[in-house]
């Protein structure tokens, strides 16, 4: 038991050193590649600087790294147990009647609680940083629309408004919001319309209105000028581009809200009516994240532990490369069939993982049982 204990700890430690290698390196890579599209886009406003590239390119880290995780896993994992075999360490340690049960333990309980750890403290660093290049994005190399967010059962909105300047934008913010029978209600409502240089030309007060055809109407509403009373001027009609769709994209990305903040949107979004399927799916994800790090894990071990004197191994390490690239197109066509709702968002999220663990653990009964 004693030769078990030393031997898997020596196989965690060679496990993560390859898998905290590999996911630092397919990060970097992924990038470069991010860093070299946001300089193409930021070619055409010469105002912008460089700096501010690499800002955002820096706070996409935590989010790439999290979402390279399973790759990272599966890949180092691959490189770990080859080396292990090759080197005959994995032969010489069956042969002397430790099973690969045994050995795996370590290293799949390694790869679950570096997964643990990406949900419940990366997670967070992550959408926030995310969220922070998102507002940056939004600022500097964007253009047309505004943000828009929903916290609090408040609406915050920032729109383009040229009917008293043409470079103007209005500024709206509800205290309720609510969707029902597709027609977007808000209640106690402020706008306030600024010219080109945000000064204040006008403040509109209104208890009530909705989002109509390519315009917001405010129902007995009041308005105060600069230096001037605040009189009651009836129903007014704001122009906008935005839709009920549109509206509800533009809430808070599922990336920008850590797994701790995610309940609570949810909630939100639900008593105001509208859909948090995304946000479902994504929370999902997260908590599926440990178990899916301790699958790839497994799988690598089932496609990489084939003693190499049996021949084919280039043949197995592709398959297990292929079998990762599969579950990773099945857990997007699952993702995309659960945003449609034909999948409860638990089993879209779910359902990739546990497929993994079952190819996983087949591979291992039939290499370690025959």
């Amino acid at each position: 038991m004693i030769v078990a204990v030393t031997l898997s700890r020596y196989i965690a430690r060679q496990f993560v050193f390859s898998v905290v290698a590999m996911i630092a390196s397919l990060t970097g890579i992924v990038c470069l590649f991010d860093f070299i599209d946001l300089l193409r886009r930021v070619a055409t406003k010469p105002d912008v600087s460089t700096n501010v590239v690499t800002e955002i390119a820096a706070l996409h880290v935590p989010y790439f790294a999290t979402e390279i995780l399973p790759f990272g896993m599966l890949l180092g994992g691959i490189v770990c147990f080859w080396r292990l075999t090759r080197s005959s360490e994995l032969i010489v340690a069956r042969a002397a009647g430790i099973s690969a049960w045994q050995f795996l333990t370590a290293p799949v309980a390694c790869a679950m609680l570096i997964g643990a750890i990406f949900t419940t403290l990366i997670s967070p660093v992550s959408s926030s940083m995310y969220r922070r290049a998102e507002e940056l994005d939004q600022q500097y190399l964007r253009t047309g629309g505004g943000p828009l967010s929903l916290s609090s059962g408040s609406l915050w909105l920032r729109q383009s408004d040229s009917q008293y300047d043409p470079h103007g934008v209005a500024m709206l913010h509800a205290r309720g919001v609510q969707l029902k029978d597709g027609l977007l209600r808000i209640r106690n409502v402020s706008v306030f319309r600024l010219d080109h240089q945000d000064k204040l030309m006008m403040r509109i007060e209104a208890p009530e209105g909705y989002l109509g055809t390519l315009k917001w109407i405010l129902s007995d509403a009041s308005v105060v000028r600069p230096n001037d009373l605040l009189h009651h001027v009836g129903q007014i009609d704001l122009p906008t581009d935005l839709t009920v769709n549109r509206v509800q994209e533009s809430f808070s990305s599922p990336e920008t809200l850590s797994v701790w903040a995610l309940p609570g949107f949810i909630s939100l979004l639900d008593r105001s009516g509208f859909s948090s399927i995304r946000h479902r799916i994504h929370f999902q994800s997260l908590l599926a994240l440990p178990m899916l790090a301790g699958t790839m894990a497994l799988v690598a071990a089932g496609f990489s532990m084939r003693p190499s004197r049996r021949g084919g191994v280039a043949r197995m390490i592709g398959s297990g490369v292929a079998a990762g690239f599969l579950l990773f197109t099945v857990s997007k066509v699952a993702e995309q069939f659960g945003n449609s709702g034909a999948l409860p968002p638990m089993l879209a999220a779910w359902a990739p993982t546990l497929a993994g663990l079952c190819l996983a653990v087949s591979l291992l009964l039939h290499l370690e049982d025959g």
